[in-house]
């Protein structure tokens, strides 16, 4: 017996094939083996073709037929994980109208600005936990005011995972916690957030159907069973946003609970029971997955828009694409911590939330031509990189997210000593590793939304920790030193804006 699960991303799209019985990946993929196009027909802008999404979810299907021999006429459930923050428009014969907006775009910032002024902080922190900000509401009242004739045209404006569940099923469905990552649910009246979408104009109905993220939401339909070779009528059991998910793949559940993850943007997100937000809204308070009226858990998150992308970037351009990643962690490793003296500010993806939705461009400061070299420039983005996060962790602090221990999938950016290493110096954490990633994750969950696993604790005993990273850590410390350097000249900068 076995679980699919799905992690649609905007880089690419894995699939993960778990056995039931031993809890373990028995068959994963990713398509394209290249990053799917981001389109970007102005600054600041960020879109992708939806239907992208579901080709390269066939063709991830199809490269673990063609390397495994697993039966997936055993196939008993679906669980879906996507890119959070995105806008999918469909009409009502389920034709997509536009391309998707997605996370990284920051086109509708000004409008998230100017509803959070006239609403006000009572309501918008109040209800919203959040500035309506750059996130999705934000997004379709941008639809709504520059193109008039395809937001006419909506039937329902969707997430990416509800999109991708919707060609799966047939059925258009969301969950609370997808609402809240929309800036579309109100915390305090337990329902969509009405006084917002008014506020945009935006009428109710043109939001899906609500469903809960562990619950049968649609069956596969003999269209799409026939399309990637798997049984008609299996349910799809569980869908979330990546953060979320990440931090359920990695049995992030409880209050105190951290999780972590570096692709192409990084995140750190922690779990409380507590309404607690920033009144700046540099970090995001959402509905986890696992929360119900009876037991609140709510997700802490901060998110950096550059971090995998800036290392691909620097492999591309620096490094002119002849060396792997590994080995620029190699070369970055000969270089002690500070990297004399060179700074690196990763803000170059678009507007950035923990900036309070600034967008700085990316830059280098202090390079020396008689002291630096590539080596610098590849530590010192990774120190950049990681000293951007602990600048959103000391502001979760204030929410009362407390980084102690630090759990990750050993994936991505954390495949880097350097990177491991700096981030346990710099927060003085412990961080652990684990043997998952976000398919695999989305997998565990269709188990729990189809009830072949009975419990969380069930689905997770199988979870293999792989390596844990302690690095002293003081005030005086290396990390500590090159951190507050990095923090006080950014500070510097954004008093300049």
């Amino acid at each position: 017996m076995y679980l699919l699960g799905f992690d649609i991303g905007s880089s690419s799209v894995k699939a993960s094939v778990l056995d039931v019985k031993t809890g373990q990946a028995v068959g994963s993929a990713f398509s394209p083996e290249a990053e799917m196009e981001m389109m970007a027909n102005q600054p600041g802008w960020a879109e992708q073709n939806p239907e992208e999404w579901y080709e390269n979810a066939k063709k991830a299907i199809a490269k673990i037929k063609k390397n495994s021999d697993i039966d997936f006429s055993n196939i008993k459930a679906i669980g879906i994980s996507y890119q959070m923050h995105g806008l999918v428009l469909v009409d009502k014969l389920g034709k997509v109208l536009r391309p998707s907006i997605i996370w990284c775009d920051s086109r509708a910032v000004s409008i998230g600005q100017k509803a959070h002024k006239e609403l006000g902080d009572a309501y918008c922190l109040g209800h919203l936990l959040n500035s309506p900000g750059n996130f999705t509401a934000s997004k379709l009242k941008w639809v709504a005011q520059n193109e008039p004739s395809i937001y006419n045209q909506i039937y329902k404006a969707m997430l990416p995972g509800d999109y991708f569940a919707y060609r799966l099923t047939g059925d258009i469905k969301t969950t609370q916690s997808g609402l809240s990552e929309g800036i579309l649910w109100d915390f305090k009246e337990q329902k969509t957030a009405r006084e917002l979408l008014g506020f945009y104009g935006i009428n109710e109905d043109k939001l899906p159907e609500i469903v809960d993220a562990f619950s049968v939401q649609g069956l596969v339909t003999s269209e799409a069973a026939s399309e990637f070779g798997i049984p008609e009528g299996i349910p799809v059991s569980y869908r979330a946003g990546d953060q979320p998910n990440n931090a359920f793949s990695l049995n992030v559940l409880n209050p105190g609970e951290i999780a972590a993850t570096a692709g192409t943007s990084g995140v750190v997100y922690g779990v409380t029971d507590r309404v607690k937000f920033d009144p700046k809204s540099r970090v995001n308070t959402f509905l986890h997955v696992n929360n119900t009226k009876a037991s609140q858990r709510l997700g802490v998150l901060l998110c950096l828009n550059s971090t995998g992308i800036l290392n691909s970037w620097l492999r591309k351009n620096v490094m002119a694409g002849h060396e792997s990643y590994e080995q620029m962690n190699q070369l970055a490793a000969q270089v002690s911590v500070g990297s004399n003296g060179l700074l690196f500010f990763p803000f170059g993806n678009g507007a950035e939330r923990v900036l309070e939705n600034r967008d700085l461009s990316a830059q280098f400061e202090g390079l020396n031509f008689n002291i630096h070299t590539k080596a610098h420039l590849l530590r010192a983005a990774q120190e950049g990189i990681v000293f951007s996060l602990v600048y959103g962790m000391e502001i979760m602090k204030e929410t009362g997210i407390e980084t102690q221990t630090i759990k990750a999938a050993k994936a991505n950016m954390f495949l880097s000593p350097i990177f491991r290493e700096t981030l346990a110096g710099a927060t003085g954490a412990t961080i652990e590793l684990y043997e998952t990633d976000g398919a695999q994750g989305a997998a565990r969950g269709a188990g729990v939304g189809a009830d072949i696993y009975k419990s969380f604790e069930q689905a997770f005993q199988s979870l293999k920790k792989l390596e844990v990273i302690k690095v002293a850590s003081t005030d005086q410390g290396p990390y500590q030193v090159a951190y507050k350097a990095w923090k006080s000249r950014l500070e510097s900068i954004l008093n300049q804006e």
